[in-house]
């Protein structure tokens, strides 16, 4: 298994997250349509901050991505430009909002790092290093 890196000029990086968003009121309102605009504009938002979705995918009322990004960028940064960014495009593009409030999203989300060595491993990697003399 080969994984790709991230190598900039002062670091060398891989990392990954896996974020789910819910709808407001966790109320269904995307249809496969809807879904395109938020992925257009998750890609769109990733372009210009540096980041790449990697994948994504959602039912009526979530969404699960799959981010790459750069170490000088917050998870909170990422999450809060994405959801403002495909909140505003989903209502220019003539969607409904949960209750025809101002936001699609709930203000929670959830975000799990992934990719890299079991913890295990890591554990013992670390444990097994050379102490100085």
């Amino acid at each position: 298994m080969t994984t790709q890196l991230r190598k900039e000029r002062h670091s060398i990086s891989s990392l990954k997250i896996h974020l789910v968003c819910v709808t407001k009121y966790r109320r269904s309102v995307f249809t496969s349509e809807s879904l395109a605009v938020i992925q257009k504009s998750f890609i769109e938002v990733g372009e210009k901050m540096g980041f790449q979705v990697l994948e994504f995918n959602g039912e009526a009322d979530h969404i699960h991505v799959l981010i790459e990004f750069p170490p000088k960028l917050s998870v909170s940064q990422i999450v809060n430009a994405l959801k403002g960014v495909s909140s505003r495009r989903y209502g220019q593009a003539g969607y409904p909002k949960p209750y025809g409030k101002d936001a699609l999203w709930s203000p929670s989300y959830f975000v799990s790092s992934v990719d890299g060595a079991p913890i295990e491993v890591l554990k013992q990697y670390i444990m097994n290093q050379e102490k100085p003399s």
